[in-house]
Parts: C-alpha cells; structure tokens; sequence
C-alpha cells in the first residue's frame, strides 16, 4: 500500500484537519499522479456537512485534480512518468452497460464511483478524493492536460469546466444563439467563458448589479439585474438557452418566462427543497427543463483539448492547505473569483 497525506473531516460539519492514509498500489491498467493542484468545489461543502445524506466519513474531498504522472502500471499504454494529467469526478464505472459504452459514466446504470465519498466497485471500498498528495486511478477515467494551460487554472475545468461545456454540447449552441446564465459563481463563470467561444450572444442574469463588469470582463455581451423588473421584461420570451447553475432556492418560473418558442433551461445546482413549477409556462411555448450531470471521461477529454485550443481557464484564487476552513466560509459568502484551488506543496 501507498501511504498518503491527506486533509480529511472526521464526521458532518467537522473542519476538515491532517489526515494519513493508504491507497493502492498501481496495477497493471493503474496511474499514480504526484498531485499538484486541486480545485475547490461547492459540492465539496454540501457532502462535507453531510447536506444530500448518505456521506461517509472521514472523508476527503476534492474532484478537480491535476498534477504529474509518477508511475504506471505495466499494461497502462495512454500515459507515462512525467506526463501531466488530471482526474475529475468520477474514477470508475461498470463499464458495460448502456451508458457506459456510450462514454456516458457519469450515468452508469449499475454503479458509477465517485472520486471521493463513495465505494469501488467492490461496494465496500471507500474513495478518497484530491485533498491529498498522491491518487492512483485506472488509465480509463485518466484525463490528458495540455502543457499550454496554467495547470493550477485548469484544475476547476475538471468539475465546473466540463458541468458547463456538456449541456451547451447537449443542446447544440451554435453562433448567433442566445444564451442565459443564471449565478456568476465557479460554474457560471465557465459557462459565461464557455458559451462566448462558441459564437452564442451571452447574457448574465444576476442579483447583483455588482457583478456587471466582472460579467462582461468573462465575455458576456448583457447584463441583467432579475431584481429590476424592467431589465428583466426586456429578455421576456428571448433566449433559446438558459444554464442555470444557482443551488439556492430560487424560483424558475421566472427564468422559464424567458426562453423562446422551443428554448430550454438547464439546471446544473442542486437547490435544498424541489423546486414548484407552473405547468401553463412550459406548455405555453414548448419550453423545456432539463439537468445535466457532469460530463463522461470522452467529453471531458473533449472539453480539455477544446479549452487547450481556445485558451479558456478558470479564474483562481490559490490558497495553502491549511487554510481550507476559511476558504469553506468565504465560498458560503460568494467570496470569491471564482474557484479556490489548492496548492499541494503546501500539504
């Protein structure tokens, strides 16, 4: 066994503090990366606090990870030592059914394995995520990274990157197309980037007006403040896309009012109560809603090599290990812009 450095919380709502533990040796279809960088996810909040049920502690989170291949196995052909590349959310998967073969993982019908807070395929297996310093993962949910990008600005592409490209791939925006972001957070932020590169005419929808320039800094082309109840009339029946990646209650109607004739709005957060939605704005326009998860291992690889080309990374904030607590307590506040990252050689 591999012995590993780690920052894990020992139960719910526990800050998270040092802890060593073992990971597995490389086998033969294995990658061992020295980790260098690991993105800080709001998700990573929610199963620390225990806040979706079913966590297991301790728990190390982290699913945004990048750094440098020190080993592999001896079967493993796509990587060597020296290698950069990175792990996101997933790190394992049947493999064999429908959604699988289709490079869909993230919606393996038998049991797909989360980076962290979940079980191997054994069932039994706890897996631990990227708040540590080494991880050992099979070549298959293995990501290549591009030495062209600032490896600790590539990190959050793993989560929030792929969370945002996958549904403007899914719903096919084109140049000309007119898409909305609700929440100028990590994910929004991406999707703001994101959508811009693709040639779609980008507005932010916000509660904050605050946020105005950062929103046109990233690319977008309009501003809207949803508490002015004359900007948000002017983009009445207007976008043909909405990403909507708040996970605070909040009410939908009033985005889906928004979309034209056949839009659709996706959701990406997960609010804490269901959301109420009025029938007659659906049917009124044959307006879709519709959520996405993620990405699978060929479209994330996908996004990385289209964000390599086009020069798109996250906006960071890099912090030392020890100083995750805080970072917990800024995120819950939105304050930051727009992912922490950790650097591990401050483990």
């Amino acid at each position: 066994m591999i012995q590993v450095k780690g920052y894990a919380a020992a139960q719910a709502k526990a800050p998270l503090a040092p802890f060593n533990f073992q990971r597995r040796e490389a086998g033969p279809h294995d990658v061992i990366i020295e980790i260098q960088y690991c993105g800080v996810c709001h998700s990573d909040i929610h199963q620390v606090r225990d806040e979706w049920g079913g966590s297991i502690f301790p728990m190390v989170p982290g699913h945004e990870i990048v750094g440098k291949v020190i080993k592999v196995g001896e079967h493993v052909k796509n990587f060597k030592a020296g290698d950069l590349a990175g792990v996101g959310c997933l790190v394992d998967s049947c493999r064999t059914c429908t959604s699988c073969v289709q490079g869909l993982e993230q919606y393996c019908e038998v049991h797909w394995v989360g980076t962290y807070n979940s079980v191997e395929m054994d069932m039994k297996t706890p897996t631990y995520g990227g708040y540590s310093n080494q991880i050992v993962v099979d070549e298959g949910f293995v990501l290549r990274i591009s030495e062209k990008l600032d490896l600790k600005r590539v990190a959050p592409l793993l989560c929030a990157g792929i969370t945002t490209y996958s549904p403007l791939r899914q719903w096919k925006v084109r140049k000309g197309e007119r898409v909305g972001v609700v929440g100028l957070g990590g994910l929004g932020h991406m999707a703001v980037k994101l959508a811009a590169s693709m040639g779609a005419e980008v507005t932010v929808l916000s509660t904050s007006p605050s946020k105005e320039k950062d929103a046109k800094d990233l690319g977008a082309h309009k501003f809207v403040v949803t508490k002015d109840e004359d900007s948000l009339a002017s983009v009445n029946n207007y976008f043909d896309l909405i990403i909507n990646t708040v996970s605070a209650p909040t009410d939908l109607n009033v985005y889906l009012n928004l979309l034209r004739l056949d839009g659709t709005m996706v959701l990406l957060g997960v609010p804490p109560e269901a959301p109420q939605i009025a029938a007659f704005n659906l049917i009124a326009k044959r307006r879709r809603l519709a959520g996405s998860l993620i990405g699978g291992i060929p479209e994330t690889q996908e996004m990385l090599d289209y964000c390599a080309e086009h020069n798109i990374m996250s906006d960071v904030e890099v912090i030392a290990m020890k100083d995750i607590n805080e970072a917990y307590e800024r995120m819950l506040k939105g304050d930051v812009h727009y992912r922490f990252v950790i650097d591990m050689a401050t483990l």
